[in-house]
């Protein structure tokens, strides 16, 4: 068969569907140029079975009908994301709660939470910058159930770090020295949002970027006082 892989491919322009029908054309001028070729030397007293080459026609017809179809589709889907953008616009300026580990300091405030399972006997909360380096250390709360840790942007020397993104690792074992299963949420100012493919994230601060899916919460950004 001259038919080849079409729906697997990205084409230039990020489409597959586009990519598919430029292969597919491709094909079937490969596959016209060798069906004249056949007929032109053909033997007189033995014609090429017709059949043949009118299955494939027919087959290359199903294939650009499903092309055209996926081109719809990827089209919707588009209009379905820019809709999405349109809508998530709303959220700029809001703070949200959105599951991870990853915050903004801004300000010099942040705040996330942990929920710590029954059966802790010892944990940390662990806040690293951007290089992977631990600039803050603290006891966690070893009570059952979810907590709220508001960060005051000081180091372990007590001195104020630069906004950005941090990482807030809450780790701990239980009473068999076994590591503890700590579920987190992250708070932060949304300060765009985007999209890519058939998922749209948000952005909190300047670097981090979360899919919409992890959003637990939405709410009015605390009002920042001014000098």
């Amino acid at each position: 068969m001259i038919l080849g892989n079409v729906g697997n491919s990205i084409g230039a322009d990020g489409s597959k569907s586009a990519d598919s029908k430029a292969k597919l054309d491709d094909d079937l001028n490969r596959f016209l140029n060798l069906l004249v070729t056949q007929l032109k030397n053909q033997d007189p007293l033995d014609p090429l079975d017709t059949n043949e080459f009118t299955a494939q026609l027919v087959q290359f017809a199903g294939v650009e009908q499903q092309i055209y179809q996926n081109t719809q589709l990827e089209q919707l889907v588009g209009l379905q994301s820019n809709a999405q953008i349109s809508s998530m616009v709303n959220f700029i300026d809001k703070t949200v709660e959105v599951i991870g580990q990853q915050f903004p300091l801004e300000n010099s405030q942040a705040t996330f939470t942990y929920t710590m399972p029954f059966d802790a006997k010892s944990a940390d909360v662990i806040i690293r910058d951007q290089a992977g380096l631990t600039v803050f250390q603290d006891n966690a709360i070893l009570d059952p159930g979810k907590h709220t840790y508001v960060w005051d942007g000081r180091n372990s020397q007590g001195q104020i770090v630069a906004d950005g993104a941090y990482t807030a690792i809450v780790t701990g074992l239980d009473r068999q020295n076994q590591l503890l299963q700590i579920s987190q949420s992250v708070f932060g100012r949304v300060t765009g949002v985007g999209s890519e493919g058939s998922t749209t994230s948000m952005f909190l601060g300047d670097d981090i970027e979360v899919p919409q899916t992890q959003v637990l919460t939405v709410k009015e950004s605390p009002k920042v006082a001014s000098n």
